[in-house]
């Protein structure tokens, strides 16, 4: 009888080796660069590269065909197919590279084909790091240091590229530093880019294959005896699911949200609450959340980003 791990380890070993030949050996070196944060591909064949502190920059020029195939490789790995009919390829990539979250779409959606490569967190940065770098005030530190330690719940806001996650991440850092092992840490995302060091931590993953969403998960992690749940983007109506964790003694959790500033933001979580068909959850909104932390890029600060705004909705310590 075949061995089918073997065969398909072979399998895979050469869909590895097939997307290491068609990236070539400069955006691969991306993926072991440790202050890389994307890889873009632009629909003129321009390969542009995030790092911090740095910006983007032009690194090389991807031909069409290679990009097609990087695509239908990128498709078959995913257990899935591109065309026409189905033009869009997203998900994590292999663990060679890094599971890195990946994002492509051939025409007709776009001139040429596209695609976005989001690299996991390599370096976790602390509070100290943000104050020391200006990305916040000595008064900010304290108060997110006190947020943190006091087990309120956090949402950090902004817009893409922001540096949401990377800031959540410092804040779990501080986390992974009080806890032992009586505050149990559950994480909960599309693809893994939380990092927390936690004596008593366990991560989970939604599987679009199937059909494990963002809401089963939440309802799983009352079951794990939660303390503190993290949670990598709100983006739908599981914002209810977790807006209701956090308020039902579950104090100390972090989550990220696309918006332009804290007060859009608290709508924003409105109108994802509303996604699952119940009306206006401001009250529960106000009852749950006690911080929103806005992180801007700006090109003029020396990290390239800034904490613009924080709105605290507890008493803070003089």
């Amino acid at each position: 009888m075949p061995d089918i791990n073997k065969a398909q380890q072979e399998r895979h070993d050469r869909l590895i080796e097939q997307m290491r030949r068609i990236l070539g050996s400069e955006i691969c070196a991306i993926f072991a660069d440790p202050a890389a944060v994307e890889i873009m591909l632009n629909d003129n064949g321009q390969v542009l590269v995030e790092r911090r502190g740095v910006g983007i920059i032009h690194l090389t020029n991807m031909p069409v065909a290679k990009t097609l195939n990087l695509l239908a490789l990128m498709a078959d790995y995913r257990g899935t197919t591109v065309n026409r009919e189905r033009p869009i390829v997203e998900g994590a990539m292999p663990d060679e590279f890094l599971r890195a979250r990946f994002a492509g779409a051939i025409p007709p959606l776009m001139a040429q084909p596209t695609f976005s490569i989001r690299l996991p967190a390599r370096i976790v940065y602390s509070l100290e790091d943000y104050r020391d770098h200006g990305i916040i005030t000595a008064e900010q530190y304290d108060q997110l240091i006190q947020a943190v330690e006091t087990r309120k719940n956090i949402v950090v806001s902004g817009g893409t590229g922001s540096g949401k996650t990377t800031l959540l991440n410092a804040l779990a850092n501080h986390v992974a530093r009080i806890a032992g092992m009586d505050q149990r840490v559950i994480i909960i995302e599309d693809t893994a880019e939380i990092v927390c060091n936690a004596p008593n931590t366990v991560s989970m993953l939604t599987d679009p294959d199937t059909k494990i969403d963002m809401t089963r998960l939440l309802k799983l992690t009352l079951r794990y005896r939660p303390d503190r749940i993290f949670v990598g983007e709100v983006r739908d109506g599981s914002a209810l699911a977790l807006l209701k964790a956090w308020n039902t003694g579950h104090p100390g959790g972090l989550a990220t949200l696309h918006a332009n500033n804290p007060r859009a933001a608290l709508v924003r979580l409105d109108q994802l609450c509303q996604e699952a068909g119940v009306p206006s959850q401001t009250a529960l909104i106000h009852e749950a959340v006690d911080v929103v932390v806005q992180i801007t890029r700006d090109t003029k600060a020396a990290a390239g980003r800034r904490i613009s705004d924080i709105l605290y909705f507890f008493e803070q310590a003089v």
